[in-house]
C-alpha cells in the first residue's frame, strides 16, 4: 500500500478505534500531455490577473464566489477556519441503517482503514459486530478542509470507508420522454425474463477488462518500438556542472602537482651539476693514486735486482 493519507480514530460510543486511512482505488488511465504539434514542446499556462496582465504567484491567490447576480466575495484562510466542521483527526458515528437502504448512486471514493495500534481489539471488534449485523455506520469523514457523509462497511474482515454523496448532489430524474411511454405487455416481459435467465451468472470482475486501455497501450508500445518520426528519444542526462568550491580544489591541486614536479626537476638539475663539478677532482685523485701504486711497484721490483748485484762477486781478469 501507498503511505496513509489521514491518521485519527473512530469514535464508537465511548470506544476509540486508532486507524489509518489509505486510498482504495487507483485510475490506470494512460495519461496524456498537451504540446505543439509542430516540435513536440510541452505547452504550459501561466496564471494571469485580467486586472493588470501580469502573472501571479499561487501563495497570492485566493477564493471568490461569484453570486447569480454578478457580485464577488472574496474569502479568507480565516474566513474558512470558522466554518463548522468535523474534528479532524476523528471520525465519529452518527448511526448504524440497513446496508440495502442507502443507494448506490451515493458511494463516492472509497478507502481502507488500517489499525493504528499495538493491540488492534477495538478494530477487530468493530468489523465483526457490522459484518454480523449487516449494518453500515453513517459516519462524518474530514479529509483536506472538507466534511463528508460516508459509509462505514466490512469488506474481505477490513473496514471501508466510502465517502457519500449530500442528497442534492444527486439530480432528480425529469425526462419528458418517460411520461408518456406505455406499459411492457406480459408476453413481452416473460419473453425478457427468459433471456436474462439465459445471461445470468454470478459476478466476477475478472473476467472484464478495458480493452480501450490495452488497444491504446499496445499502439504506443508499437510506436515506440518501430522508432517512428513521431517518437522523441528521452535525452541524455547532461553531466553535472562541478561545485566552483570543487573546481578552484580542484585547480588547486593541479597547481600543487606541477609545481611539485618543477622543484624536483630543478633539485636533480643541481645534483648533476655537483657532480660534474666534481668529477675531474675525482678523476685527478684517481690518476694520481694509480701512479704512486705504479711508483710503489717500480720501486719494490728494484730493490732485488740491486740485493743480487751486490752478492754477485766480480771475476779476476774479467
Amino acid at each position: 500500500m501507498a503511505r496513509a493519507i489521514w491518521k485519527g480514530s473512530i469514535a464508537f460510543g465511548l470506544v476509540n478505534v486508532p486507524v489509518k486511512v489509505y486510498t482504495a482505488t487507483e485510475d490506470h488511465d494512460i495519461k496524456f500531455h498537451q504540446v505543439h504539434a509542430k516540435d513536440g514542446g510541452r505547452i504550459k499556462y501561466q496564471r494571469l490577473c485580467t486586472v493588470d496582465g501580469k502573472p501571479v504567484d499561487y501563495v497570492d491567490i485566493a477564493k471568490a464566489y461569484e453570486s447569480p447576480d454578478g457580485d464577488t466575495v472574496i474569502l479568507s484562510d480565516e474566513d474558512f477556519a470558522r466554518l463548522p466542521a468535523a474534528e479532524k483527526h476523528e471520525i465519529p458515528v452518527l448511526q448504524f441503517v440497513p446496508s440495502e437502504q442507502i443507494d448506490p448512486i451515493l458511494f463516492d471514493k472509497s478507502y481502507y482503514l488500517e489499525p493504528d495500534s499495538n493491540t488492534p481489539k477495538a478494530y477487530v471488534l468493530l468489523a465483526t459486530t457490522l459484518e454480523r449485523i449487516d449494518r453500515t455506520a453513517l459516519v462524518h469523514f474530514t479529509l483536506r478542509q472538507k466534511t463528508r457523509l460516508a459509509a462505514l462497511r466490512v469488506r474481505e474482515g477490513m473496514l471501508v470507508l466510502q465517502t457519500l454523496l449530500w442528497p442534492d448532489e444527486v439530480r432528480a430524474v425529469e425526462f419528458e420522454s418517460l411520461e408518456d411511454a406505455s406499459e411492457p405487455r406480459p408476453q413481452e416481459i416473460k419473453m425478457a425474463e427468459t433471456l436474462v435467465e439465459s445471461m445470468s451468472d454470478d459476478f466476477d470482475p475478472s473476467q472484464f477488462t478495458d480493452d480501450y486501455q490495452a488497444e491504446l497501450q499496445k499502439m504506443l508500445d508499437e510506436a515506440i518500438a518501430s522508432g517512428s518520426d513521431r517518437v522523441t528519444a528521452k535525452p541524455e542526462p547532461v553531466a553535472a556542472e562541478m561545485d566552483a568550491e570543487v573546481v578552484d580544489l580542484v585547480a588547486a591541486l593541479q597547481r600543487s602537482l606541477e609545481a611539485s614536479g618543477r622543484r624536483a626537476a630543478g633539485s636533480g638539475g643541481a645534483a648533476k651539476k655537483t657532480a660534474e663539478k666534481a668529477a675531474p677532482a675525482k678523476k685527478a685523485a684517481k690518476a694520481a693514486k694509480t701512479t704512486k701504486a705504479a711508483k710503489a711497484t717500480k720501486k719494490t721490483a728494484e730493490k732485488p735486482a740491486k740485493k743480487a748485484a751486490k752478492k754477485t762477486p766480480a771475476r779476476k781478469g774479467a
